[in-house]
């Protein structure tokens, strides 16, 4: 069995475990893989999602080998007859654990900031990972539930080796697993897509989840809106999550690049930010699932617009939407059919934001964009940046490039994303207004 992503493995694994439904379930995913797959899992059963941090312990020469593991909580679980075949010294051990106990306190400031954890007393935890190898960050996770005051435990992953329970132990009062195929060497074999998690992806999930996390604010309103919709677009229809704060200035519509859908963590983080500041968002798939697997379709710039002007057109004949000041925000190639859509007669979109976008693929039809357009761009992205530079030549209209310094394409590097997400929030504030229409 081979996954797509973690995505789809969530969504399997989810189905394994609709007998907890009926349960005070909380569901913790291992950051940063296990995260992505968590949530999933977290949604299907109605429950809070948070994560426990453990961190491996590598051996010095073969990180990759685990020799133990350590989690919150002073949890600890060494592995002494690999240790002795390593033949690792208790200063080898010492200078790793030293060195992972660092990043773990690391990712717990990143990932909680000054949220405490989601309590665990009494309830039936079910601890997530993108797969099992060793087992002892599992192991060591269980401990940590456990010593959080776990009722009961379930290890829950979509592929394992066979045998993997006995690796385990007793960590766990149940086990549920999608898949153990042999040979088994790796769990990245088993996903065609097994990019790492960025810390980035990891505090979105827990912030969409949380609307306590760390871009809301005590006392703020909750959504007036929030649910999943469905958009019509010629002969398919497109699934969407959409959101309106209440009270609402405008909408966002996104348009998510390459590979992309409606659940990237990079947009959900976005629309995070968005509500915050009372604006309503739209993620939606621009493709169908048969769609996505002719790559041709990714880059069809001209049918990305047409279904962003399809869920423009679903948007006005709403009636508590159809008032509201309109944006795009697009990443990657779904910069491009942003700007190509709000570049169509009778676009009524007020202003388009792009991150990391290709607005060169909308060539020619950048003179005729006329919403306010922001270009978001990373600084040590060069190749991106000079191609952003060079659409801005083009456009007619009120239009800015931001360069956040010291990011990449994905805007992975700390605080980067955030300075995105903000950068967006000002200019939608500023430029959401209503349309003469």
């Amino acid at each position: 069995m081979r996954f797509v992503n973690r995505k789809e493995a969530g969504q399997v694994l989810a189905g394994h475990l609709e007998h907890l439904r009926n349960e005070a379930v909380v569901v913790v995913g291992l950051p940063r893989g296990g995260v992505p797959v968590a949530r999933e899992v977290a949604a299907a059963l109605g429950a809070p999602l948070d994560v426990i941090v453990v961190r491996k312990l590598g051996v010095p020469f073969q990180p990759e080998l685990a020799m133990g593991a350590i989690g919150e909580d002073s949890v600890r679980i060494v592995n002494q007859e690999l240790i002795r075949l390593a033949g690792v010294t208790d200063q080898e051990l010492a200078a790793v654990e030293e060195r992972e106990r660092s990043e773990l306190q690391r990712r717990l400031r990143r990932f909680r900031s000054d949220r405490p954890g989601v309590s665990l007393a009494g309830q039936t935890v079910v601890v997530v990972d993108d797969g099992i190898a060793t087992g002892s960050t599992a192991r060591a996770a269980c401990q940590v539930a456990r010593a959080r005051g776990a009722a009961r435990v379930v290890l829950a992953v979509p592929v394992a080796p066979p045998g993997w329970t006995e690796r385990i132990g007793g960590a766990a009062d149940e086990y549920v697993c999608v898949a153990t195929p042999e040979p088994f060497h790796a769990i990245g074999q088993f996903y065609a897509d097994f990019t790492q998690v960025t810390d980035d992806e990891v505090t979105a999930c827990l912030v969409h989840d949380d609307p306590m996390g760390p871009t809301a604010a005590p006392g703020d309103d909750p959504p007036g809106r929030d649910e999943e919709v469905t958009v019509p677009a010629g002969t398919v229809t497109l699934p969407g999550r959409l959101t309106v704060p209440d009270p609402v200035i405008g909408l966002v519509v996104f348009a998510h690049g390459s590979g992309s859908s409606r659940h990237s963590p990079r947009n959900r983080y976005v629309a995070t930010v968005l509500h915050q500041a009372g604006i309503g968002t739209l993620l939606f798939d621009l493709l169908t699932s048969t769609e996505e697997q002719d790559r041709a379709n990714v880059f069809d710039v001209d049918l990305l617009a047409s279904r962003l002007s399809a869920a423009t057109t679903w948007v006005h004949h709403q009636p508590d939407l159809a008032s509201l000041p309109l944006g795009y925000f697009g990443a990657s190639t779904g910069a491009a059919a942003a700007l190509w859509a709000a570049a169509q007669p009778g676009a009524h979109v007020t202003a388009v934001v792009s991150r990391g976008g290709r607005p060169d693929l909308a060539g020619p039809r950048l003179p005729a964009v006329g919403a306010a357009t922001l270009l978001v761009v990373g600084g040590d992205d060069t190749q991106v940046l000079e191609l952003n530079r060079r659409a801005a030549a083009n456009l007619r209209c009120e239009h800015r490039l931001a360069v956040v310094p010291g990011a990449t394409h994905l805007f992975e590097e700390p605080g980067t994303l955030q300075a995105a997400a903000e950068a967006a929030r000002d200019w939608f504030a500023q430029h959401l207004v209503p349309s003469s229409r």
